[in-house]
């Protein structure tokens, strides 16, 4: 995908062009024990730096095709490993399952995308 940079030098206006590649919020916090509770992602480009033990994260229920980038930013001794879940009960992330949340370790990212009304496919960065 082109960014959104090449994307205005292609005749875009900014406003555009950033709404083409997505909303980004670099400071997320995650919350809950659960899917119920966890925090919901309104951005496309998730950067989850506030994490407790045991909380999490889930995309919105959005359109087949999506995508959600989501990365754990807490790092080193102070890391604490983040819940990713899908968006419903009955969603899975790969072969997990239905709303169990994936682990993404201190550091780490993964690449979420809507592959059927109920399964997404998850990505994770090395």
């Amino acid at each position: 995908m082109a960014t959104a940079k090449e994307m205005m030098g292609g005749g875009f206006s900014a406003g555009s062009a950033r709404a083409i590649n997505g909303q980004v919020n670099s400071a997320v916090s995650a919350a809950g024990s659960a899917l119920s509770d966890s925090t919901e992602l309104k951005s496309g480009h998730s950067v989850v730096t506030t994490i407790s033990a045991g909380q999490g994260v889930r995309p919105e229920n959005s359109e087949i095709g999506d995508e959600y980038y989501v990365y754990n930013a807490t790092s080193g001794t102070s890391g604490v490993v983040l819940t990713v879940y899908p968006p419903t009960s009955s969603g899975t992330i790969n072969q997990l399952a239905a709303g169990t949340g994936m682990l993404l370790a201190p550091s780490t990212a993964v690449w979420l995308k809507k592959a059927t009304a109920t399964a997404w496919t998850g990505n994770l960065s090395a």
